[in-house]
């Protein structure tokens, strides 16, 4: 019997575990394998493709899960380093199946995988994963892969580049020639944005100046993680924006699908003002092109601010609320066929982009809105943000169910209603308004808590209020 139990390293919409206790090349075969059965021959796939970020077990790990689905007959075409918006990118222009080994923004000692069907539709513990991990399980408890071998031939690997398609593909999207001169700072942090940065943003033809911050890839982060949701990873960058006097900067994660944005004052800005400042110009370009605002749809995840979904309205478009993760709003968005998502963590959607999160694209967006007026990006910005944040922040409890029932009864008790659509968000409308969200996490033993109001004296009233009950701290 295998000792590796799979449901410790498949989550609700990927696969991450430590390397090689939980995750190796017979695990990466195994699955490799049961996605194939399991996704791509059922729904008449030919083929797989499959790329890697710069991690050191990352390429060993795609060998071994192309060698199970080339096993199960299938041809599979490897593009090698590669970000996941990247891997997203071939999977829609190739409009094949896909796999894409990554941790994100995990340490070092982790890797994993995100699975995706032809055109980059998601394959999630709903739609696929669930009965991947099962079959891959059966398989490694049987210590062998020869059950699902196919008759006939196996199918056969190839290699190829779409760095340049990619870049090009994305480069068509958003224009920035014409735009006013832009000195851009961007943190790779050491992740995959080293390579697709360069290929997108700095080729010499658009008006930018980049500075670039730890570009080579290294998967062992020697500068800082690469998690830009963690204010110490920002620090470098902030610094470099106030030093170099740059017009803004951008941080990636470790597999570069999100960015995060540092205005010119070295400040952060919210991920719910991107996604409102983008969803205002994708609803802009669909009523540029004829269609009426109101059939516009733009999704959003559970706990992004009020700004995001009053900017929708005010601009006559719909808004829909969705559970977060990256499989749930790309499903929701092809359900609405929505122009655009976003969430608080700084994922970007695009139904132009198959559908897929894409940090680039969202960049892209940001650097047009800044580069065609005047005005600096923590103006533009502010035009998109009037309530007050805590941020996420995070708690590990012995009882998550327990410490959520403790912070609900306190809120009911000043007149907030309760909403479950992912964890439990709570909201006291009035003089002040505010809300706040209590969700553990899919990935961590966390449980992550978000707060909003109208002004900072609430927020860190109701902030410190719900840590306490959640933590049980006297």
């Amino acid at each position: 019997m295998s000792p590796v139990n799979l449901s410790d390293v498949v989550k609700a919409y990927d696969i991450r575990g430590l390397v090689p206790e939980q995750l190796d090349a017979r695990v990466a075969r195994a699955l490799g394998s049961a996605f194939a059965q399991v996704v791509a021959l059922p729904e008449g796939e030919e083929g797989v493709v499959v790329g890697h970020d710069m991690r050191e077990s990352s390429p060993e790990l795609a060998r071994a899960f192309a060698a199970g689905v080339v096993g199960s007959g299938l041809d599979v075409t490897m593009i090698g380093l590669c970000s996941t918006d990247g891997l997203y990118h071939a999977s829609g222009s190739l409009d094949r199946a896909g796999a894409m080994f990554t941790a994100s923004h995990n340490p070092a000692g982790y890797n994993g995988i995100k699975l995706c069907r032809r055109g980059a539709r998601p394959v999630g513990q709903d739609s696929g994963l669930a009965e991947v991990r099962d079959l891959a399980q059966w398989l490694l408890d049987r210590g062998g892969l020869h059950d699902l071998r196919q008759p006939g031939r196996p199918g056969q690997i190839t290699e190829t580049d779409l760095l340049a398609d990619y870049a090009a593909y994305l480069r068509s999207l958003v224009d920035l020639r014409g735009h006013r001169p832009l000195r851009v700072v961007v943190d790779a942090g050491n992740g995959m944005a080293g390579l697709t940065v360069p290929a997108v943003l700095g080729t010499g033809d658009l008006p930018l100046e980049i500075v670039p911050l730890y570009f080579e890839l290294d998967g062992t982060f020697p500068h800082h993680e690469a998690n830009p949701l963690v204010p110490e990873n920002l620090v470098d960058l902030q610094a470099a924006v106030l030093e170099h006097g740059a017009d803004l900067g951008l941080a990636f994660d470790g597999d570069a699908d999100r960015c995060f944005f540092v205005d010119e004052r070295g400040e952060v800005v919210d991920p719910s003002t991107v996604t409102a400042l983008v969803a205002d110009r994708e609803i802009a370009k669909e009523v540029a092109d004829g269609r009426d605002a109101g059939e516009v749809a733009v999704v959003h995840g559970a706990i992004v601010s009020r700004a995001v979904p009053e900017t929708i309205a005010r601009a006559g478009a719909r808004a829909v609320r969705t559970r977060v993760g990256h499989s749930f709003v790309k499903a929701v968005m092809a359900e609405h066929e929505a122009v655009f998502g976003g969430e608080h963590s700084a994922h970007y959607y695009f139904r132009d982009f198959w559908y897929a999160d894409t940090g680039l694209l969202a960049a892209l967006h940001v650097l047009a809105a800044l580069g065609e007026q005047d005005r600096p990006l923590s103006e533009l910005a502010s035009g998109y943000g009037r309530y007050v944040a805590s941020g996420e922040i995070n708690s590990t409890v012995a009882d998550a169910g327990a410490a959520t029932a403790r912070a609900r009864a306190w809120a009911e008790e000043q007149g907030a209603v309760a909403d479950t659509l992912d964890g439990i968000t709570m909201t006291r409308e009035g003089e002040p308004m505010w809300w706040f969200s209590l969700r553990p996490s899919n990935t961590e033993p966390l449980l992550r808590l978000n707060v909003e109001s109208d002004d900072r004296a609430t927020m860190e009233e109701v902030r410190d209020t719900v840590l306490r009950l959640v933590r049980q701290e006297s």
